[in-house]
């Protein structure tokens, strides 16, 4: 272990508490309010949809994610140069492309939620694409690039961690980003395919989360898009809850490429 200076001290801190904090009271209750809606919006916007949705995702995200200017923004040649050399620095690339996530989302989100119910298949895969656009691009920040099936599942795994609708959809969603960030750690990218065919744990964890995203993101997406159902509410309500969840997304790839960051720099050793 290396001594970690001041600042790592407070973002080891926060994730910790980012770590232990339990989905909002006001999520949940929100839940309860709009459940007759979000069931109609489910009917709008299939399971099935949902996961087609998220493999599409997750290679558009990573293709939108373009390095190019992260590394003029960082003065760096490589990507994995950012690994280890400055997190004050990375923090503030991140922040950045959280921001900007933020921003895009409530244009995007008021823009469909004018059509109201009927924006909802239009929102659902560009809302997705567009939060794992940014897991994939607050890792660049980080140093971290998406090379291999390993690192797709990661990002899978943060946006779970995100859109959590209870403290045990959360803890697998964790439990699957500490196996995969110790098989990650441990192998280069050429050995990650050979070596995950063994790694039973972290084949479990994926597993667990891979099965119920799509589950989940389709109670937690429509929860809170069915407020824009609403007459006269749909742009207002459409533009402020997507702008929220990329506001989650961004911080829970932050925090979970700041731990990245902090343990393969040997300067954190979460209690796993």
């Amino acid at each position: 272990m290396t001594e970690p200076t001041d600042y790592e001290k407070s973002q080891v801190d926060a994730i910790v508490a980012w770590r232990k904090e339990e989905p909002g009271v006001a999520t949940r209750a929100v839940g309860v309010v709009v459940a007759p809606l979000a069931r109609l919006v489910q009917r709008v916007v299939p399971e099935a949809t949902i996961r087609v949705a998220i493999d599409g995702a997750s290679a558009a995200g990573k293709w939108l994610a373009d390095a190019g200017d992260v590394r003029r923004d960082a003065g760096v040649d490589r990507i994995a140069e950012l690994r280890g050399r400055d997190l004050e620095l990375s923090d503030r690339l991140a922040d950045g492309v959280h921001n900007w996530a933020i921003g895009l989302a409530a244009v995007e989100g008021t823009a469909t939620g004018a059509f109201g119910i009927l924006g909802a298949p239009v929102d659902l895969p560009a809302i997705i694409t567009l939060a794992m656009r940014t897991i994939h691009k607050v890792g660049l920040c980080y140093g971290y690039e998406c090379v291999a099936e390993q690192d797709r599942h990661f990002a899978q795994s943060v946006l779970a961690a995100s859109g959590a609708n209870s403290i045990e959809e959360k803890l697998a969603a964790l439990a699957s980003l500490t196996a995969l960030r110790t098989t990650l750690a441990r192998q280069t990218w050429k050995a990650i395919a050979e070596k995950a065919a063994h790694d039973q744990l972290s084949r479990e964890a994926v597993i667990v989360v891979v099965r119920n995203l799509a589950k989940q993101l389709g109670v937690n997406i429509t929860k809170r898009r069915a407020l824009a159902a609403i007459p006269a509410l749909g742009a207002l309500v459409g533009g402020s809850v997507n702008g929220w969840y990329l506001r989650e997304v961004g911080w829970a790839a932050r925090r979970a490429f700041q731990e990245r960051w902090l343990v393969d720099a040997g300067k954190f050793a979460p209690a796993d």
